[in-house]
């Protein structure tokens, strides 16, 4: 797992808040063009947002899955980006002082994603995953309460 922390000027809570909608999904994941659906039952294990990857004209359509939602720390998720593969992405957050502390941490799950090797993946998911908790820290930042 390739992981990444950054600290936020805000309470728990507000990060949680903007993972439990699943509307924002595609303004704080870097990748994620658009929303088609997001299930009623979001976060709920088991649910799932429709997305696309990609920039127009060349999107593809996939999807999202939780896998686990603990909603005083974190979600867990199955992240699909065919031809790609899947992701396992973990987002967890605690409490620091001033605000704080959220970490995600991703790697290739099924499909052509695990046949790169861990050092080139690393380099890819990192960078990527600085933009996702930076645009995650500031939607919770500014969030009205």
């Amino acid at each position: 797992m390739v992981t990444v922390t950054r600290k936020a000027k805000c309470s728990p809570d507000a990060v949680l808040a903007v993972l439990a909608d699943g509307w924002s999904y595609s303004t704080w994941v870097v990748g994620t063009a658009r929303i088609r659906a997001v299930d009623a039952a979001w976060p709920a294990p088991g649910s799932k947002i429709l997305h696309s990857v990609g920039l127009w004209p060349a999107l593809l359509n996939d999807e999202t899955v939780v896998r686990a939602w603990d909603p005083g720390r974190g979600i867990e998720l199955q992240a699909r980006g065919w031809p790609a593969g899947e992701a396992r992405v973990r987002v967890e957050v605690v409490p620091a002082p001033d605000g704080c502390a959220i970490r995600i941490a991703e790697d290739a799950a099924k499909g052509p994603g695990t046949l790169v090797p861990r050092p080139l993946r690393s380099a890819v998911i990192a960078p990527r995953n600085v933009e996702t908790l930076r645009r995650l820290a500031f939607l919770a930042e500014h969030r009205s309460p």
